[in-house]
């Protein structure tokens, strides 16, 4: 681990980097260190029981962080390293010191067809390696677009597998369509098969993993430490950005309804509300281009417990969004201007730790 002192830096200054259109203020009642050093885009991470750290770097490495190394992890299969894809996510079973399953998204070429699409996985860790590999699922068409894997993973407190596709770049095919895939989030039972009750498992041509839809990018995904219910967040266009609690069957309406426009300014729907169409929870705008999501529940951070913390890749900093009554009354900006947030995750020490890319892995602390 670095010492602390070494990253001990004042927090603003690097304010001026953030954009004068975002209007949350800056919280400096904080400081950091940096726990990893030298990553790119650290896609996802998640800590292993022995506290050391699984990290997946977005151009297809898996390194394990333990005692102040990094070794490469063997196995990993072959990712589409495209735009926003590559590897992607990781989430650990919820059961994983007994069966040691992790799991991974990716961008995959497997299929028919040039490019790819996302991809879910199951493996084992051995001796540096992944073993007993199993794709559990895997989205289609391939496509050599760009945009709009997802894609974030987690389980539920009833042990279901939630993960998000986004909708790869096809705004006006894929969301609103249940016989194809992406603009989703989808549910599995641990070993990928379908939930008896999924909402769609007795419509004709559907695909039965979906759980909702009518979804954009979703790059942020928790569970609610209190409720158990599942929250997303999601990319709008220009403007737009969204957190929903997800419900099984439901339509989030992209791009039928949306509080966004095109990136050009122009409209693409007037309509930011419509019956059989779920509301956000909250909504950005300008949008702050969101990724990586957590709840605070440890009592670390005095007065913060509670709090969701979102990351903005746009304005570089972590929003904490003060909740009440199921409503955001009030944001502020922690690690202001460091780089762009991409992952947030809650650590079994009950600190806050944020993947930001072209620096690493950082340890959010509470000011003395």
């Amino acid at each position: 681990m670095i010492p602390k002192l070494l990253y001990l830096i004042p927090l603003t200054f690097f304010s001026f980097i953030t954009c004068a259109q975002d209007k949350n203020p800056v919280n400096t009642n904080h400081d950091y260190e940096v726990v990893v050093t030298d990553l790119k885009i650290p896609w996802g991470f998640v800590f292993l029981p022995d506290n050391s750290m699984l990290i997946n770097e977005k151009e297809g490495q898996m390194i394990h962080f333990i005692d102040g190394k990094k070794t490469l992890i063997e196995g990993v299969p072959e990712v589409y390293n495209r735009g926003q894809g590559g590897l992607m996510d990781l989430a650990l079973h919820p059961n994983y010191k007994e069966n040691g399953w992790l799991y991974f998204t990716y961008a995959s070429t497997e299929g028919e067809g040039d490019g790819g699409n996302t991809a879910l996985m199951r493996a084992k860790l051995k001796d540096s390696k992944l073993v007993e590999k199993q794709l559990l699922y895997k989205a289609t068409p391939n496509t050599t677009k760009g945009q709009h894997f997802g894609s974030r993973i987690v389980f539920d407190n009833e042990g279901y597998l939630y993960f998000t596709i986004g909708e790869r770049g096809e705004r006006d095919v894929n969301p609103q369509d249940i016989t194809r895939d992406g603009g989703k989030v989808y549910r599995l039972n641990d070993d990928g098969s379908i939930p008896d009750d999924n909402p769609f498992v007795n419509k004709p041509n559907a695909k039965k993993a979906i759980y909702s839809y009518g979804h954009r990018n979703q790059q942020g995904m928790v569970v609610h430490p209190t409720t158990g219910e599942v929250w997303t967040h999601e990319h709008g266009p220009r403007g737009g950005d969204e957190i929903n609690i997800v419900k099984a069957g439901a339509n989030y309406g992209w791009p039928v309804i949306s509080y966004g426009i095109n990136y050009s300014g122009t409209k693409f729907t007037d309509k930011t509300a419509q019956e059989g169409m779920e509301q956000p929870l909250h909504y950005w705008d300008p949008s702050i281009a969101p990724s990586g999501m957590a709840f605070i529940t440890s009592d670390k951070y005095p007065g913060w417990k509670g709090d969701l913390l979102v990351g903005s890749l746009k304005f570089q900093y972590v929003d904490k969004c003060v909740l009440k009554d199921g409503k955001v009354v009030k944001e502020e900006r922690l690690l202001d201007g460091l780089g762009r947030v991409r992952t947030i995750n809650e650590g079994p020490d009950g600190y806050i730790y944020v993947g930001i890319e072209n620096l690493g892995i950082v340890k959010l602390l509470p000011k003395k």
